[in-house]
């Protein structure tokens, strides 16, 4: 079945011709958890890239460790650790036991992060989107999936102070394979 963001996003952007099919298993070993399928169905149909020359969705097993979701999940994480020991403010929703973010994307020429918030005794199709600001302690939570957010950002449905004007199309989709 479909993910219904998924349906609109490929409607909005036409996917690349050529599908891939990560196995997902030993990505979900070294994050611990299994990721949500509306990012499976994603990186399937478009793999990483960059939506509209702007948010760049992480892809397991990028060559370029920038791109790639295990190495930004360790990066970031060490990051955030480093910040919040020094004292900036983590925000609330991550202060509860078991619960963390895992970046998926990021916008381009921003700095800005998109994580995942997983809630403990969350589903992954229950995760929903925090932005962290790329040059400081601001975040912005969206009670969105990961393609329900790239929706929002493209048709305008999505207010946020740090990802905006994208509604304009016509959108666009560039893969790694073309740009790495």
């Amino acid at each position: 079945m479909t993910h219904p963001s998924l349906a609109r996003l490929t409607a909005l952007v036409p996917p690349p011709s050529t599908r891939r099919s990560p196995d997902w298993s030993p990505v979900e070993a070294a994050l611990g958890s299994p990721l949500p399928d509306d990012y499976k169905r994603i990186i399937e149909t478009y793999g990483g890239g960059v939506f509209d020359e702007t948010i760049w969705v992480l892809e397991p097993g990028c060559s370029d460790e920038d791109y790639d979701l295990l190495a930004e999940a360790e990066a970031c994480g060490d990051a955030l650790a480093g910040l919040w020991a020094a004292g900036e403010p983590q925000p609330a929703a991550l202060r509860a036991e078991g619960a963390r973010v895992i970046p998926w994307a990021y916008v381009e020429g921003a700095g800005h992060y998109l994580y995942w918030l997983a809630g403990p005794g969350q589903e992954p199709a229950e995760w929903t989107v925090l932005l962290n600001e790329g040059r400081g302690p601001e975040w912005e939570h969206h009670a969105l999936t990961c393609a329900g957010f790239l929706v929002g950002v493209l048709t305008g449905e999505v207010e946020s102070c740090y990802v905006g004007g994208l509604a304009d199309g016509p959108h666009t989709f560039t893969p790694n394979a073309d740009i790495l």
